[in-house]
């Protein structure tokens, strides 16, 4: 028999090894589930984890799929580090991509050299102000900011729907609910020519490069990285919980509202209701695979982008669910979270009881 004992300091090791025993584990899993299916499951692992990296094509469509994902992962890491829980950074991308979308749509079919960078302000603002009403509710009122930022998330893709059915809606795209496609001016220039992947993806380089020196060079990511490992510490040592929980979500809402509006303003061209697709949620998985560090991040949003691109290739091509890349992803995060007990605690076996003869009791020890 085994069980697991505390360890006296977390494992460093373990810490930076658990992600990849994580996708071996889903690997392994993934080779189970395709048998179990009826598909040969070496040539679905091999369209999901090798075909796309063969591919220019796919390798563009990794970093249209990254972009997001790694601007998204970036913010949340600094406030997970910090202990603010920010589950809503789908609802600010959503919002973020209505705010910088409208200055495109208020401007058409006007352009100029400065409407794209106005609709990146209008995203970043719109995602820092959806995410500002988490921060208040829980530095005035102490309210949970998982259960607040989460419900935002359908308040902001309803109110999209709404205003792509009303106000944004296209006055000549005979009532679908859509909303203009966007001016010449007002789409991400593209990073690599024929290809669907923009600039969008620089920005989140920088951004993984601003949140390292943040994190690692500056007194201020000092302060997040106390108040998440030790509040009691950072309270006695004069740090503002307040501040950095506001902090925390300007930084994460911003990220979000300006990967939503590169999603707009991007591959997709224009406003519809179908343009929150998740990222934000996947984004969890991202931060926590990539350790919550920015570069590790980097690295694990390209991964997650894999299997976005892999698992479209074998739903086409061996006729599998269209839930065959969700279910990657679920696999990937509950095996990293079991894998991450490792971590704080090690495995060790339990001794063996003693032998008794048959049907004899155990000898007690007489009472002194």
């Amino acid at each position: 028999m085994f069980r697991l004992v505390p360890r006296k300091e977390p494992n460093r090791a373990m810490l930076y090894a658990t992600p990849f025993l994580a996708v071996a584990l889903t690997i392994v899993a993934g080779f189970l589930l395709f048998g179990a299916l009826g598909k040969d499951p070496l040539h679905a692992l091999f369209l999901i984890f090798l075909k796309p990296l063969t591919d220019f094509n796919s390798l563009a469509e990794m970093l249209v799929k990254a972009t997001p994902l790694v601007l998204i992962a970036t913010g949340l890491a600094i406030g997970f580090r910090a202990g603010v829980w920010n589950i809503g950074a789908e609802g600010q991308f959503t919002i973020g991509a209505i705010t910088g979308g409208s200055v495109a749509l208020a401007a058409y079919p006007d352009g100029g050299p400065l409407l794209l960078p106005l609709m990146a302000v209008a995203g970043a603002l719109g995602g820092m102000a959806w995410a500002a009403i988490p921060a208040f509710l829980r530095t005035r009122f102490n309210a949970s900011e998982i259960l607040v930022s989460l419900m935002l998330v359908y308040v902001a893709t309803l109110l999209l729907s709404f205003l792509v059915h009303g106000a944004l809606r296209d006055p000549e795209g005979f009532n679908f609910p859509e909303s203009r496609l966007f001016q010449e001016d007002a789409h991400v220039p593209a990073l690599i020519p024929d290809t669907r992947a923009h600039i969008g993806f620089l920005v989140a380089l920088f951004a993984v490069a601003a949140a390292y020196v943040y994190l690692e060079r500056l007194i201020l990511g000092f302060q997040v990285k106390v108040l998440g490992q030790a509040p009691r510490a950072a309270r006695f040592a004069g740090y503002s919980e307040k501040r950095i929980v506001w902090t925390c979500f300007m930084i994460s809402g911003a990220l979000a509202g300006v990967a939503g509006l590169f999603e707009a303003a991007g591959p997709v061209g224009q406003l519809v209701p179908s343009l929150p697709v998740g990222y934000g949620f996947t984004a969890i998985i991202v931060a926590f695979l990539g350790r919550l560090h920015p570069v590790g991040i980097l690295f694990a949003g390209l991964l997650m982008a894999l299997t976005y691109i892999g698992g479209e290739t074998a739903q086409i091509e061996m006729s599998l669910p269209s839930a065959t890349t969700s279910v990657f992803q679920g696999m990937l995060l509950f095996f990293l979270l079991a894998t991450d007990v490792l971590v704080n605690f090690r495995v060790a076996r339990t001794a063996k009881p003693l032998a008794t003869p048959s049907g004899a009791a155990p000898k007690l020890k007489p009472a002194e």
